[in-house]
């Protein structure tokens, strides 16, 4: 099981934290939500909980809680810039379908 972030993603997360002043990295999530289902959840994280199953990429930790891992095994983060937007991208092959808004998924 892994999950990876791209060398965007990577580079901004370790940016903010340092800008921040603190923090362990970063934490992986899915809720239950939206018409498909799932959605993903994403925070800087402050600290390492035990159950945390933690993965470290390009020198970031990622934390990810058991119930979400089944769902992000294989999933890269990536960080983008499209015209003014910028912000995090989920590429996960798990992934069968997404709602027509985007803000959630199916498996």
């Amino acid at each position: 099981m892994s999950v990876t972030l791209s060398e965007a993603a990577a580079r901004h997360v370790t940016r903010y934290l340092a800008r921040r002043g603190k923090g362990v990295g970063v934490r992986l999530g899915v809720k239950t939500t939206g018409c498909s289902g799932l959605a993903y959840k994403l925070e800087y994280a402050d600290e390492i909980a035990p159950e945390d199953h933690v993965f470290e990429d390009r020198g970031v930790k990622v934390l990810i809680d058991p119930k979400s891992l089944p769902y992000l095994d294989g999933t890269e983060l990536d960080f983008v810039r499209e015209g003014l937007n910028e912000g995090f991208k989920f590429h996960n092959p798990r992934e069968k379908d997404r709602c027509g808004c985007g803000e959630s998924f199916r498996v």
